[in-house]
């Protein structure tokens, strides 16, 4: 019993803080999927758009403005990891009430993967359990994108 920690009552402090410098009335208001669109392509990299996948949110208040972007992952050339973790805990911190998940393809194919709709599916149910509503789901390029809510498939 001697050897046990004496510390054992001692635990890290955690403090959630969300400091913004964009004026509510400055950020910009999503309406459609082309909106989300040419925010996200203003955002991107070029260098990197066509080079290998990232995987970013939107995150958006009750008013869809923008809260910010996060980028969750940057992969390979076919794909990258992407943490359900990472995504909420962000959207938490920012106060989201709602968001949009954006990746790009690469090979400018803008046809949903498996994985694509698999982590779309998984990201909805997790935001409902937490009433942080998915939006929308894009595909993007230099040139164009694919849309789950657009299509139906969200």
């Amino acid at each position: 019993m001697e050897t046990l920690n004496q510390n054992w009552q001692t635990v890290s402090e955690i403090e959630l803080i969300y400091k913004t410098k964009v004026k509510n009335s400055e950020r910009p208001q999503i309406k459609s999927s082309k909106d989300a669109y040419k925010l996200m392509l203003s955002a991107w990299d070029y260098n990197k758009i066509e080079f290998f996948e990232q995987f970013k949110v939107l995150l958006l208040n009750h008013a869809h403005k923008a809260l910010g972007i996060y980028e969750i992952s940057s992969g390979g050339i076919a794909g990258t990891v992407v943490d359900l973790r990472l995504i909420f805990s962000a959207a938490l911190k920012a106060n989201a009430t709602s968001l949009m998940m954006i990746h790009n393809h690469p090979s400018g194919n803008l046809t949903a993967s498996e994985a694509d709709k698999q982590i779309t599916r998984k990201v909805k149910e997790a935001g409902r359990l937490l009433d942080i509503t998915l939006l929308d789901s894009l595909i993007i390029t230099t040139e164009s994108y694919f849309s789950f809510a657009d299509e139906g498939a969200l």
